[in-house]
């Protein structure tokens, strides 16, 4: 009970430039930038089913659907609390005849097939896992924003398996992920998909990328393509007219083919 108190301190936010208004806690884990890069990523088509894993709020299925008019998306959440506020922002944002939440660990196939999502229903898969690791990082003392962030070890590859479970042949799985742990996100795509394409995100343009968007393909062949980077802001520390497309306007990347 005591969870359910602190997730109903809430503040209502809106993002993408008030195209979206999203109800989350004031403690733990906001909403930022990775997850309405993330729906930017992920292409989709009106009929097809995206699954979005460890939804949260729901903030990148929403801005998915909000894009994609007849796109249907289910938020899957391990967390109740997270899946009750994620309902509620579909009904919020006039998405909940497109949009579902549930309750459910990414990694627990049975409970998914219960719920709705039975092996090879998904044509589009999304994930923004927890990718810092406890033992490596400094993890929040709160539980939310903790779950949210820090991974326990070799989660990336059972999402992915997931993820791959979930998916249709050909269909198409995109993540962001720490730029710095590229590596491990092609070694864990190896066994089941291909096509792959990396976005990296840099801060500015003279420095390292802090993330890596990454589409691929269930059965895909051919070595990764390395696009452009997406650069986040200028020199002078404005936010450069690709980024405000994205994060304000609501437009697409151009790793999100249709």
């Amino acid at each position: 009970m005591a969870a359910e108190r602190d997730v109903l301190e809430t503040s209502d936010d809106a993002v993408l430039g008030g195209r979206l208004t999203l109800r989350q806690p004031l403690a733990g884990h906001r909403v930022g930038h990775d997850a309405i890069l993330l729906a930017a990523a992920t292409g989709g088509r009106a009929g097809e089913r995206a699954v979005d894993l460890g939804a949260g709020i729901g903030a990148a299925g929403l801005a998915l659907a909000a894009r994609v008019p007849g796109l249907k998306v289910t938020l899957v959440e391990i967390d109740p609390a997270l899946s009750r506020l994620a309902a509620g922002n579909a009904a919020r944002n006039s998405l909940a005849g497109r949009v579902r939440a549930i309750a459910c660990d990414a990694e627990d196939a049975e409970t998914l097939a219960a719920a709705g999502l039975a092996a090879g229903s998904a044509e589009r898969v999304l994930m923004n896992p927890p990718f810092h690791a406890a033992r490596r990082h400094n993890v929040s003392p709160d539980a939310r924003r903790r779950r949210a962030h820090a991974g326990a070890p070799g989660l990336l590859g059972r999402w992915v398996a997931s993820a791959a479970a979930l998916l249709k042949p050909g269909g198409t799985l995109t993540l962001i992920w720490r730029a710095d742990e590229a590596d491990d996100v092609l070694a864990a795509l190896a066994s089941d998909f291909g096509g792959i394409a990396v976005l990296p995100v840099q801060p500015r343009a003279d420095a390292a990328p802090i993330r890596i968007l990454v589409r691929a393909d269930k059965g895909g062949r051919g070595a990764p393509v390395y696009l452009p980077a997406l650069v986040l802001n200028d020199a002078q520390g404005r936010p450069t007219a690709a980024a405000e497309a994205v994060l304000r306007e609501g437009q697409k990347l151009g790793l999100a083919e249709e």
